[in-house]
């Protein structure tokens, strides 16, 4: 399993950085994402525990589950099935108010499950695409935040 960790500080509120960020169909802001849809509302949220989201980026599509909502401190999910396929054991977004803003705290820790090969691929491929789409994410964030009133 290969750890990836992006992080930004958004010059925005910790509430209205976690709501942006775990708001899933912002996430197309980014030029590497083509869509998300909430498939299934989440306890006491849409996007609380239980919530189910599909996401279909340029890297490929995504079936997620919220497994832990803690607004506006915290969220983790798991990816539950994707194509290609992937091994996923977290997803977690940790928001903690900075100097400047929030301080978003982005980790997966995911693999390919090629034998063999899936370690090198994972490292190769897989994470320099990941962390850039987490990226991509966190700055369309950012852009979207600077513009409020």
């Amino acid at each position: 399993m290969e750890t990836m960790t992006v992080e930004r500080v958004i010059d925005a509120p910790i509430d209205e950085v976690f709501a942006w960020l775990t708001t899933t169909t912002n996430y197309t802001s980014s030029p590497l994402v083509v869509r998300c849809r909430l498939t299934r509302s989440g306890e006491g949220a849409p996007y609380g525990v239980g919530a189910v989201r599909s996401h279909l980026w340029l890297i490929g599509w995504f079936r997620e589950r919220i497994t832990h909502y803690d607004p506006p401190y915290a969220t983790e999910y798991v990816v539950e099935r994707s194509l290609p396929p992937s091994r996923h054991e977290l997803g977690r977004m940790t928001f903690t108010e900075v100097e400047g803003g929030t301080r978003v705290c982005w980790t997966t820790r995911a693999e390919i499950p090629v034998p063999l090969l899936g370690g090198l691929l994972t490292r190769r491929v897989a994470r320099p695409i990941i962390t850039r789409t987490f990226g991509n994410i966190l700055d369309a964030a950012g852009a979207a935040l600077a513009k409020r009133p």
